[in-house]
Formats: C-alpha cells, structure tokens, sequence
C-alpha cells in the first residue's frame, strides 16, 4: 500500500480526496479528529457529562464520522484512472476487522502495550544483526551441547567451549561489517572487556525475532537455548560476564528520554494504524493513508525536541517509535484478525441448536475420521468458539508471553533438565510465568462462555510442551494455520466475478460459494479440532495445548 500515490486518485476536475474547498477540507479534518478523540473516550466520561453540549457536539462528530468513514463518500471509483471500485461485492466474512472501525479500549491503551513492544532496528544496528545472523547460521551449538553426558564436569566444559567459540566466530564477522571493531575485539583477547558488545548483539537479534515471527526461525532456537546456557551462574563465573541485556521497548526507549507522554497523543491511533485493504477500493485506502500520514507529520511536530532525557526525541526517534508500535499493530491484524474472522464465519454458517441429522452438523464421534473426541454438534460448536476465542487473547498479548518466555527461559533459578519427549530429546524447564499469563488468559476466556467443554489443562514444562520457547513457536503458527483459510473464504467470492469457468466449476460442484464455504469450514471445525494430537485425553485430546496441535 505504500507504493499507491495519492496524486494518482485525483481526477481532471478534483483538487483532492472529497472534492471541497480548502477551508471545508481543514473544517472536516478537524471534525475527523474530533471523531477519534471522542471513541477512545471510556464510558465513564459520559456517565458524568451534566451539560447537553459536549454530549450534543460529540453525537454531530460521529455521525460526521461514520458518514465520511463510508466507501460512498470518497467516490465510485468510476473516473479517471483510478482502480475498479470492488465495494460493491458481496462481503465473505462477517467484518470484525478492528481497522475498519476505531481501535478496540486494550489496543488504545499504549502506555500498557508499550512496556512489551520491541524498538525497530534503526539503520546503524542492522550491520551488528546480520553478523549475528550470519553466525547462527553457520553454527551447530545445539547439535554439540544438547547431548546425553552423565558428568556435570565434562558437560559444563563442551557449554563453555562452545560458548567461546560462537563469540569467536561473532568476532570474525565483525572485521567484514566493521573493520575496526572486529580488529578491536580480537587482538584484546579478552571478551569480557568487550560484553557490553556481545550483549548489545544478542540483544539485536532477539528484538529482531519478536518483532518479526517470520524470521530467524532455526536461528532464534540455538541462541536462545545459547543464551540460557550462559545464565547459568557457574557458566557466568568462568566466562567473568553475562550475555544478557534487557529488551529496548518502546517505554524504555521513551523513558530514556523522558517522554513517556507521547504514548497519551490523541493521534496516536491514526498515525500508527495497520491500514487493512480487505473490501476496499483505491480511493478509500489512500485517503486513510493520507490520514495517517498527516497524523504522523502532525505527532513529529508537535513531539520533536521534547523530553527530559538525554538526547531530547528527534524526528528520527518520533518516527522509530510510530513504526515500532505500527509493526505491533500490523502483527495483531496478520494472527488476531483471522481468529476474529473465522469466529465470524462459525457463527454466521453455523447454528448451536442444529441436530446431527442435518447436513451442517459439526458432531464428530471417536474413531470415525481420525478423531478421538466424541462431541455432539453444540459441544463441537462451543468447543471450536472456546479454541478460537483463546487463541485470540493469545495472539493479542503475545508480545507480553514472549517477554515472559524469555524471562522464563533465562532464569537462572530455574534449570533445565535435558530428557526425551514427545519431541525427542528436550530441555524441560518450568515457566511459571508464562503458566501464570496463561490461566489468566483462561480466565478471561471462560467469562465469555456459558460452559466449558474439554479438558482446561496448561501443559508446560513437561513432556507436552518442555519449555517456554516450544510454547512460543508453537502459538506463533496461529496465523499460518487460519490466514489460508480465510484468504480462501474471501476470494471465493471474487473468483465468481472474475472466471467464468470458475464460476460454472462451482454451481456445478457445490452449487454456489456460500455453499463451498460452508464445506470448507466444516471440514476445519471438525477435523482441525477433533483431538488428533496425541492418543490420549489428557496429554493432546482436549488440553489447551492439544487443541492447537490437532489442528495443525
């Protein structure tokens, strides 16, 4: 989408986006802000409004709002060279998009969220993350440590050796990145006179990872299983430094300089939105991006200097921040947004109270298709909602259980035990915090449903899932696993426009697209929650664990 300029979406006639006056545009910009200011307002503001006139104003700005928020008010895409208007097509999903409407009240509250969103790499340490990239790639530290030896003595030894010799080969790159440096680093012969160095790297790549799921994804493994090895406080003794350096966040990097209040901007929402291009035409998708664009300029200005710290925030720290808490938002949109869409699609194509008899049952019987659950049609419909509901709160505080994964993973009050597993050979761990995070997540989900159908078991730190960092990959393929569904679900609709041969495979086949999705979705709700993680009730049947496993 940042490749659309917003000059091309004007026509021969037209001096902008909605056709007005530059003193009706300033007016209705003006009432736009208004607009967002009001929604991020909680109810209790309005419980304790004794004047008409605020309430009066407020009503004027939203129904202002909502009628300028709306595809009709930006054209018909019918001029000109603009794209084809699309609006018109019948919606696949029951929109629940939160980037259509104004933000929900727990993603508003940034001072919150801020303390767990990782800081963007700027330009100056990406050299730094690809030498350590390029270290990870090349080396096997698991493959050597991750062994069965019975003498504590001989194992600590093979740790520490294999310690020195990935930061010898982080040494080596360095000279290729910054000749200096690595020149520096290596004729010391000293390490420990250069931790801050080590640590700022490991720090790097582990920001780098949250941020980006994506990447690092047999990387992240050795080092954090690495840097777990390093905390121990033997290991620390020998190696005479620690590996370890907290997080920058974007509430570290504000508090540093002293600038916390940016995160309470009215136009914080606006100027760091993931702009969704779902059921939207040209016209509308670059006017919300010229509206973020005018709320990032107008945050820059009025926030560049400020602050206590030292240094004051820059224009290039203002924007880092923005884009820090936008990769955030864009995260949430790509795993929460298919959780919202394919509870849409469950309670939009199928009905609780339908009996096995007719052809939309979701009953699933033990032994018949694979599954070993056997659940009616309204245990099935209750327990695929509960399963999606709380992979939804998952993927909204998963930066929050990563932060608390590798506070888990790298304590040093709690060792690791290597054991075979359903996994192969594991490091089994505790992770009382990310168990704590979790039944509180449980908790929440169970307030929104009127029974709870399976087992409401945590594994961690067992067989199951041995430590917090399985935890984390595991939960992290949420958004692989529904996003082609509903990618599917959506285009089935838009292949009936475009092909016509399509079109006639469908009516053929499954009689029209809403009865191939339908199909679809039965087969998912079935056999992608039929209990087929393991080959029992309580290790994969039904646990809170075990629902994510049957369904990839």
């Amino acid at each position: 989408m940042t490749g659309i300029d917003p000059e091309d979406t004007k026509t021969d006639d037209e001096d902008g986006f909605l056709n007005v006056s530059k003193s009706q545009a300033l007016e209705e910009e003006e009432r736009r802000r208004q607009f967002d200011v009001i929604l991020k307002k909680p109810l209790s503001h309005w419980s304790g409004v004794d004047s008409g006139v605020e309430l009066k104003e407020a009503l004027s700005a939203l129904l202002f709002g909502l009628r300028s928020s709306t595809p009709d008010s930006l054209g018909d895409g019918s001029q000109g060279k603009q794209a084809p208007d699309r609006s018109s097509r019948p919606l696949s999903a029951v929109s629940m998009s939160y980037q259509n409407f104004a933000a929900p009240e727990d993603d508003q509250q940034y001072e919150k969220r801020s303390e767990f969103i990782p800081l963007r790499i700027s330009d100056e340490e990406r050299s730094l993350l690809a030498t350590m990239e390029a270290a990870l790639d090349v080396s096997d530290y698991t493959d050597k440590v991750d062994i069965l030896i019975f003498s504590n003595a001989k194992m600590r030894e093979i740790i520490r050796t294999q310690i020195m010799d990935f930061l010898s080969i982080v040494s080596g790159l360095l000279i290729s990145n910054n000749f200096a440096m690595g020149k520096k680093v290596l004729s010391s012969g000293n390490f420990a006179d250069h931790a801050e160095l080590f640590q700022k790297v490991f720090e790097l790549a582990r920001r780098h990872k949250i941020s980006n799921p994506e990447k690092l994804r047999t990387e992240y493994g050795k080092m954090i299983y690495l840097l777990q090895d390093s905390q121990n406080r033997d290991m620390v003794k020998e190696l005479k430094f620690s590996l370890m350096k907290p997080l920058e966040t974007v509430r570290t990097f504000l508090e540093g300089r002293g600038c916390l209040e940016l995160l309470g901007d009215p136009e914080l929402e606006m100027a760091t939105r993931d702009i969704s291009t779902v059921s939207k035409n040209r016209e509308n998708i670059a006017w919300e991006l010229g509206q973020k664009a005018r709320s990032r300029d107008a945050i820059v200005k009025r926030w560049v200097g400020k602050g206590s710290g030292i240094p004051a925030l820059s224009e290039s720290d203002i924007v880092r921040v923005l884009e820090s808490i936008g990769d955030s938002n864009s995260f949430l949109r790509s795993v929460r947004d298919p959780c919202d869409e394919m509870i849409g699609y469950l309670k939009k194509y199928f009905k609780k109270d339908e009996t096995p008899e007719k052809p939309h049952s979701l009953s699933i019987a033990y032994g018949r298709g694979g599954a070993r659950l056997t659940h009616t049609h309204k245990q099935q419909y209750n327990y695929v909602l509960q399963s999606l509901l709380m992979w939804r709160e998952v993927a909204s505080d998963m930066y929050k259980l990563w932060y608390l994964a590798e506070k888990d993973l790298l304590s040093a009050d709690h060792q690791y035990s290597l054991r075979s597993s359903l996994q192969g050979l594991c490091r089994i761990q505790s992770a009382p915090n990310v168990s704590k995070a979790m039944k509180e997540i449980l908790s929440r989900v169970k307030t929104k449903t009127s029974s709870w159908v399976g087992s409401w078991v945590v594994h961690l730190g067992d067989h199951n899932v041995p430590n917090a960092f399985i935890f984390i990959d595991k939960y992290n393929q949420i958004g692989r696993i529904l996003t082609p569904i509903v990618h599917t679900i959506r285009k089935l609709d838009e292949v009936g426009h475009d092909d016509d041969d399509l079109r006639a495979y469908i009516k053929d086949n499954y009689r029209d697209a809403e009865a191939a999705k339908r199909l679809i979705l039965k087969d998912f709700f079935r056999h992608g929650f039929d209990g087929s993680g393991a080959d029992n009730f309580y290790d994969a049947g039904s646990c809170i664990d075990g629902r994510l496993t049957s369904a990839w």
